[in-house]
C-alpha cells in the first residue's frame, strides 16, 4: 500500500513563503502526475497545481506567479514553494500521485 506524506505547512504571515513536501513510501510505476489540492474551512477541495508525465506544470489562477510545483528526479518526492501568501490561501493541502492521496498539511496564512 503506497503512502504519501506531506510535510512543510505552518503558521506564516501574509507575504511570506513555505515550501511544502510529498513524499510517497515506495517508488509508483506509470506516475501519469502529480499535483497538489487544497481544503479550505467549509469548502470544496479545489486543484491547485499539477505536473503530469509531460512535465509542463499547470496551476489554478488564483495561484499563478505565486506558486512553483516541482519533482524530483527520481519520482518519488514533489514539492510545492508557495510565496507571497494570502490569508485566502489557508487550507488543508494534500498531494496526489496517480490514484494515491496523502492525509494533508495545515497551512494558515494570518493577515
Amino acid at each position: 500500500q503506497v503512502e504519501l506524506k506531506e510535510s512543510g505547512g505552518g503558521l506564516v504571515q501574509t507575504g511570506g513563503s513555505l515550501r511544502l513536501s510529498c513524499t510517497a513510501s515506495q517508488n509508483i510505476d506509470n506516475i501519469y502526475a502529480m499535483g497538489w489540492y487544497r481544503q479550505a474551512p467549509y469548502q470544496q477541495r479545489e486543484w491547485i497545481a499539477m505536473i503530469p508525465r509531460s512535465g509542463v506544470a499547470d496551476y489554478r489562477d488564483s495561484v499563478k506567479g505565486r506558486f512553483t510545483i516541482s519533482r524530483d528526479n527520481a519520482n518519488t518526492k514533489h514539492y510545492l514553494q508557495m510565496n507571497n501568501l494570502k490569508p485566502e490561501d489557508t487550507a488543508i493541502y494534500s498531494c496526489r500521485i496517480n490514484g494515491f492521496w496523502g492525509q494533508g498539511t495545515q497551512v494558515t496564512v494570518s493577515s
